[in-house]
């Protein structure tokens, strides 16, 4: 499905989601109004002001569509409606989160609602919601019929690739699109048709002019080998003339994995391949929310992180704070924060104890000699990590990403091991919340690598909600 297509079906969900919120929280205060009416079983009558009702209704109908964003919801809408359970699943936790953030924004405002209102408010939406997106296939079938004109489209070229861009057209005729035929360039030999789902016909790039001007063509594809494109540079000119829109199909580099999109630096495009996330707006919002969470941590956390720098200073002789350069985003180099858990000198011991390292390149062990009595319990609940948070104001790490190497260990990585480093470090990673140093390393690159090529700010509050019962458990910790 093209993008254009894909935004419409999301824009549609969440209006959608915005009539249907509307209808639940309706339905429920005048079942609620009704119950408390003819109930001697409730406490007392229910009833919200006109303006009060207004502001809870446009609240309530902010957070189940920004739930719905958030969770991308919206994007797995018409490809799950062969999967009933997810569909449910989706719109039971979509209606849950909701009816938790209204239960906060009452306690905000000091409202006084009605539990018994939360509750049919919750149920209802949970079922309209999966109600219309069960049955969203059958209508979004109809209004494509009646209100969408297809949308006919032409592949130039005859390899792998352009049968491939074939297919996944056929794949989305259900958004309107319809596969015309091929047009095969000068050379390419004799073939009169081509056989995917359906049989297609194919013509010569040279008859383009005709068929532009006898048949009904809206968009042309060109899925050709790289070094053909300058030969079509009469082609592009002529559909550009025509004001026929024309894709490439960039798939010269079928190993690489980047996501690819078009950017410009002052007015020369460039093709942008990304391996790592590049959404500008949203690490805006991961950086904010770093910033913002780590001010508030490191406020709440001084009175203990006091008392911890006291018994580190009574109990053993040292710095508070040990420091060590470690490897950042893109490799930048910074200075590292953390409790010191070790006795002074215990970088000095490390090469007597190499033959016990559990890890193949990062320096792991159980039962580490070298910890102090404080420390070991500071490492168990993972303490001795606080003041890194000073390290996230900075902007040397986030609160969510791979862990941050040392140099030495970065200069022993395999060429697709140093792909984490593209990402900012963070406190807590996929790896910490799946097993802590009871994972292999290999397996930690694995989970970072995952981390990196799924990373969404859903994901990192998923990551961070289930550290805290990891950490204060103190399992896998060494």
């Amino acid at each position: 499905m093209f993008r254009g297509h894909h935004r419409r079906i999301r824009i549609l969900f969440g209006i959608s989601d915005v009539a249907l919120t509307s209808l639940a929280f309706l339905l429920a205060y005048w079942a609620r109004v009704i119950l408390g009416a003819r109930s001697i079983t409730l406490e007392r009558r229910f009833y919200l002001d006109p303006p009060v009702q207004v502001l809870l209704l446009g609240w309530s109908v902010l957070v189940f569509v920004a739930i719905g964003s958030w969770w991308q919801i919206y994007d797995r809408i018409d490809v799950a409606a062969a999967h009933p359970r997810l569909i449910l699943s989706d719109a039971f936790r979509q209606s849950l989160l909701g009816a938790v953030c209204i239960v906060i924004f009452e306690f905000a405002l000091r409202l006084d609602l009605s539990r018994t209102f939360l509750v049919i408010f919750a149920l209802l939406a949970w079922v309209l919601l999966s109600l219309f997106r069960l049955n969203a296939g059958r209508l979004l079938g109809m209004v494509r019929r009646e209100f969408g004109a297809p949308n006919y489209v032409m592949v130039v070229g005859l390899g792998e690739s352009a049968l491939r861009m074939g297919r996944e057209i056929e794949n989305a005729a259900g958004y309107g699109v319809r596969l015309s035929g091929f047009l095969s360039e000068d050379g390419d030999g004799v073939r009169s048709e081509v056989k995917l789902a359906s049989t297609y016909p194919v013509r010569p790039l040279s008859e383009l002019p005709n068929l532009l001007r006898q048949h009904v063509i809206d968009e042309i594809i060109f899925a050709v080998d790289s070094d053909h494109l300058r030969q079509l540079e009469e082609v592009f000119l002529l559909c550009d003339e025509e004001g026929v829109r024309t894709r490439v199909a960039v798939d010269f580099f079928p190993h690489v994995n980047s996501q690819i999109y078009l950017d410009r630096l002052g007015a020369a495009p460039l093709l942008t391949f990304s391996a790592t996330p590049h959404d500008e707006i949203r690490l805006l919002v991961k950086r904010a929310t770093d910033m913002l969470l780590a001010a508030a941590a490191l406020i709440l956390l001084s009175p203990f992180m006091l008392v911890i720098a006291l018994l580190i200073r009574l109990t053993s002789p040292g710095p508070i704070v040990f420091q060590q350069i470690r490897c950042g985003l893109n490799g930048r180099k910074f200075v590292f924060y953390k409790f010191r858990s070790m006795c002074d000198d215990a970088e000095a011991m490390r090469a007597s104890l190499e033959h016990l390292n559990q890890k193949s390149t990062a320096f792991k062990m159980s039962n580490d000699p070298r910890l102090t009595s404080i420390g070991r319990w500071l490492r168990k609940f993972s303490i001795d990590e606080w003041p890194q948070l000073y390290n996230v104001l900075k902007g040397d790490m986030s609160l969510v990403g791979p862990r941050p190497p040392l140099p030495e260990e970065v200069e022993q990585y395999k060429r697709w091991q140093r792909r984490r480093l593209r990402m900012r470090p963070g406190l807590t990673c996929l790896w910490v919340v799946n097993g802590r140093d009871r994972l292999d390393f290999e397996t930690w690159m694995k989970l970072d690598m995952q981390y990196i090529d799924t990373w969404s700010l859903a994901l990192d509050w998923r990551i961070i909600l289930r550290t805290i019962p990891q950490v204060l458990s103190g399992r896998g910790a060494h």
